[in-house]
């Protein structure tokens, strides 16, 4: 791995103070895990959890069309955007009081939310849910590896990172759709209030103490760029769903937001104290693991979203039929995490990345033979198991890649930078495969011009697994940078 910038010697004992014990104290190192792990679980489950809510929304709060749109874009936007930023805080003001803040404000956004009685409440809410999350995400990563000594056993803590984030977005169709069926739509937010409050205690206790640093310094010209030009790419993208790709409201957003992306690049190669140092992407294992990650990102996500629009609006399942439907998918990508670490131990990360691209894009191309009259085992099961099972299997070796070998002032920036190219891949994935879903079904609302749009984005979607199936024999390191 490349080398990383000089670290200054307090921030890397900080780093080091997040071990709650010596290895030899396994027990006390998986209450951590589990303390992080339940965090991760939040923030992923509330990108989806809130779809099936939308109608109750619309009804109690008089929300239009373009309004429950943004219910779900503030928070994806808000996520990507401060994604780095809540990495490169945890690495300079410590992991411990990154993951308690953004917890904080993440329960806090979750109690304002569920009690809104205006749109503009609610839509304010979840903004700040998002930052809650984007602050909270990256120190999540960064205690599981901080928590656990390199080698087989961080392997094991990581997939089930892995497995609780995966398991986070697949339970968020069905979570909803029970919430919202039995209870009310503000249950979806208010769920997170108590079991938000009982990860803030658990990890008061459970996490170590972040010492205090000097001459801690964050680079806020950097900061402001790469924020501001993640969310206009975030909002473009999410525009693209109302506006279409050549509309001015697209284009703008986007042209802008890659600008400042680059002039992001300019500030960071000239400044003594990057916010992400350049030479970060000389890592072959980083470079590598997140371009992957972006790929297989981009056609996860979309895949919920087809697979539970298919159930109710072509098979005729009520929201919470349809949540129980993929119970079976949501097993199989924890499953394929579990079982991550064990092959990885006999084959190397590239080989397990590489086969489970390749079972999912088999997956993705027995889901696009999905009929209007399909059957729960051939069109939901069979193929959902295989599409997940496959994702399980990449994501764990995507990011152990990443993280391994991060310098210890770098770990919180490299784990914010995995879940920045899961998160935007998913938003730009999602666009992107709707787009091609809507140009097959060329305006018709029937069952049958319905299914060829959704197939024909599950065929985009095995063609984006099988890139990334490529990128990771070709490219990704044989075995982990120690």
């Amino acid at each position: 791995m490349a080398p990383m910038p000089h670290v200054p010697s307090e921030t890397h004992r900080a780093h080091q103070d997040l071990i709650p014990g010596p290895p030899s104290r396994p027990a006390r190192a998986w209450a951590v895990l589990l303390a992080a792990c339940a965090g991760h679980f939040l923030v992923v489950l509330d990108v989806s959890v809130v779809n099936v809510a939308l109608p109750s929304m619309r009804t109690d709060l008089g929300l239009s069309t373009t309004g429950l749109q943004w219910v779900l874009n503030t928070y994806t936007i808000a996520f990507a955007g401060f994604m780095l930023l809540g990495g490169r805080a945890a690495d300079l003001f410590g992991s411990k009081r990154t993951f308690l803040a953004g917890l904080g404000l993440f329960t806090a956004a979750s109690l304002a939310g569920g009690l809104a009685q205006e749109g503009w409440q609610l839509l304010a809410a979840r903004t700040a849910q998002g930052l809650g999350a984007a602050v909270l995400a990256p120190a999540t990563l960064t205690i599981v590896t901080a928590a656990v000594a390199p080698g087989p056993a961080r392997t094991r803590a990581i997939g089930t990172w892995s497995a609780v984030g995966a398991a986070g977005g697949a339970a968020g169709g069905f979570v909803g759709g029970a919430l919202t069926d039995l209870l009310s739509w503000r249950w979806v937010l208010l769920i997170n209030v108590p079991v938000g409050a009982l990860v803030l205690v658990a990890s008061v206790a459970w996490l170590g103490r972040d010492r205090t640093t000097e001459g801690r310094r964050l680079d806020l010209p950097g900061a402001v760029l790469v924020t501001g030009g993640l969310a206009a790419v975030a909002y473009g993208v999410v525009e693209t769903e109302e506006s279409g790709w050549g509309a001015a409201a697209t284009l703008l957003p986007l042209l802008g937001g890659v600008a400042l992306l680059a002039l992001f690049v300019l500030v960071e190669a000239r400044t003594r104290a990057p916010l992400v140092p350049l030479k970060l992407f000389r890592s072959r294992a980083v470079a590598s693991a997140n371009v992957t990650m972006l790929l297989c990102g981009s056609a996860s996500f979309a895949m919920w979203f087809f697979m539970t629009v298919y159930a109710q609006n072509v098979l005729g399942y009520s929201p919470l039929q349809a949540g129980l439907a993929l119970i079976p998918s949501s097993i199989s990508i924890v499953l394929g995490s579990t079982l991550a670490p064990w092959v990885m131990a006999r084959t190397g990360p590239r080989a397990v990345a590489a086969a489970g691209l390749l079972i999912a894009a088999c997956g993705y191309a027995w889901q696009s033979t999905m009929t209007a009259d399909g059957t729960f085992l051939g069109t939901i099961l069979g193929p959902g198991i295989l599409m997940m099972t496959g994702i399980g299997l990449a994501a764990t070796p995507l990011a152990a890649v990443a993280t391994e070998g991060a310098a210890p002032g770098d770990a919180g920036l490299v784990a914010g930078l995995i879940t920045t190219s899961r998160t935007m891949g998913g938003a730009v994935g999602l666009a992107v495969l709707s787009t091609v879903a809507a140009a097959r079904t060329d305006g018709g609302t029937g069952a049958a011009d319905l299914t060829a749009g959704y197939a024909r984005a599950f065929q985009a979607g095995a063609g984006l697994m099988l890139t990334a199936a490529l990128l990771s024999l070709l490219w990704l390191p044989r075995r982990p940078a120690k």
